[in-house]
């Protein structure tokens, strides 16, 4: 911070109103771009903006050929940063993800040669067909965006995140995802098949030319940094923390889950809500923005016990279920937070 109370020529001391409206503007530009190539499914790119702005990681799980590939592409592609993809497959080894020492002929010392993970974006594809070694190369990564080799430890640059994709539904040749590396994905989203109308569209669009090499930056890692920062300043009330607490406690007080969801779930969750007010125009979290978040945020990391699973019922289902025992707060919609009340979550 420079002595006019700037980051980097950002006017840190700017109003709060002026900040959101600077974030709604790049938040529209970026989804008007991915949605160029993801037609017909605002809520997924909803849900991805909101991790990137959260600082957090995605999964998308779902059927081949749905574009889950393509949204994290595209989204990578509206962000003017470094991007990487790694393609996992099971001879990955966890040094093509996080790097290796190389000695060096010619000066007799080891040189340290960047993996995949070394990048703003990084997509990984098909992540559950790497081996549980490898998958286990981006805990570190994730959790605390640096990478230790050889007894060093090299820091990731931010915005850091990881889209990752899996398939669900071919099992042959693939390793489910440990509950670790599962808790530290934020959110988990499926694309679903497009309506009628958008794969008609998509008809059109996509046989002519490919939309996604059509994509150019709208925005840079800068003004993301500065997004983030924005997002960082919203407020969040006693009562919604409380709240959080609540449903993410009552996960695991539930007989009908073997695991509930961790206190990183809660920050997860917290997080992501503020991100989600932030790009609605709010400098404050509603409980509306905790439930709309429970299910992307929540149902990956549970697992579900025996007698549910046997009765039909699914993690969704049980998370719906104790959403709605849990009283909701009364937090006045028409209030926001005075400036020395907001804090980073």
């Amino acid at each position: 911070m420079d002595g006019n109370g700037s980051i980097g020529g950002f006017d840190a001391t700017a109003a709060p109103s002026a900040d959101l409206e600077t974030l709604t503007r790049v938040v529209g530009r970026i989804r008007t771009n991915v949605e160029r190539v993801i037609e017909g499914k605002p809520d997924v790119v909803t849900a991805a903006l909101v991790v990137l702005l959260a600082e957090g990681h995605l999964l998308i799980e779902d059927v081949p050929g749905v574009g889950k590939t393509m949204l994290s592409k595209s989204l990578a592609r509206s962000i003017d940063c470094s991007v990487r993809r790694i393609q996992f497959t099971p001879d990955l080894l966890p040094s093509d993800v996080t790097g290796v020492s190389v000695f060096n002929q010619v000066t007799r010392e080891f040189e340290f040669r960047p993996g995949g993970i070394f990048a703003n974006v990084v997509v990984g594809d098909e992540i559950n067909r790497a081996s549980p070694k490898t998958q286990s190369a981006l805990l570190e990564c994730m959790e605390e965006r640096q990478v230790t080799v050889d007894a060093t430890t090299y820091h990731l640059d931010a915005p850091f995140m990881v889209i990752a994709t899996q398939n669900p539904v071919e099992m042959e040749g693939t390793y489910s995802l440990p509950e670790a590396q599962r808790d530290r994905f934020m959110a988990r989203v499926s694309i679903g098949y497009p309506v009628e109308a958008a794969e008609i569209a998509m008809l059109a669009s996509h046989t002519d030319a490919e939309p996604l090499d059509e994509l150019e930056a709208v925005t840079d890692a800068a003004e993301i940094r500065k997004l983030i920062d924005i997002v960082s300043t919203v407020h969040v009330s006693p009562a919604v923390q409380q709240y959080v607490v609540a449903l993410v406690g009552a996960t695991r007080r539930s007989p009908e889950l073997m695991l509930g969801a961790s206190p990183r779930a809660s920050l997860h969750l917290l997080r992501a809500a503020k991100a989600k007010a932030a790009i609605d125009g709010r400098d404050f979290v509603l409980p509306d923005d905790i439930q709309q978040l429970v299910r992307p945020v929540l149902e990956h990391r549970l697992i579900v016990g025996v007698e549910a699973t046997v009765s039909g019922r699914g993690a969704a289902s049980v998370l719906d279920s104790l959403v709605a025992t849990i009283p909701v707060p009364d937090v006045a919609s028409h209030q926001s937070a005075p400036a020395t009340s907001r804090h980073r979550a």
